[in-house]
C-alpha cells in the first residue's frame, strides 16, 4: 500500500515553503493545494480532501480563465 501519510509530510513541507515564498494567491500554491486533496483523497478522508479542493478552486477562479483545464480539473475532484 502507499505510503500515504509520508507523502501528505511531504506535501505539507513543500506547501508551507510555498506560502512563505509566494503571493497568498499564486497558481502553484492551488496546483498544491490540489495535490493535498488528491493525497488525502486516496487516505478516504474526504471531508479533508475536500477543504483543499475548494480552496484550489478559490485561488483558479481568481486567476485563470473558467475553461482553463487546471480549474475544470480542481471542480472535477471535488464532484467525485
Amino acid at each position: 500500500m502507499a505510503d500515504y501519510w509520508k507523502a501528505l509530510e511531504f506535501y505539507e513541507k513543500s506547501h508551507k515553503i510555498c506560502e512563505k515564498a509566494l503571493p497568498p494567491n499564486h497558481p502553484h500554491l492551488a496546483i498544491s493545494k490540489h495535490a493535498i486533496g488528491l493525497t488525502y483523497e486516496n487516505m478516504r478522508q474526504y471531508s479533508k480532501a475536500r477543504q483543499f479542493y475548494e480552496r484550489a478552486i478559490e485561488i483558479a477562479q481568481l486567476l485563470l480563465p473558467l475553461n482553463h483545464s487546471h480549474l475544470q480539473l480542481y471542480k472535477q475532484r471535488l464532484q467525485n
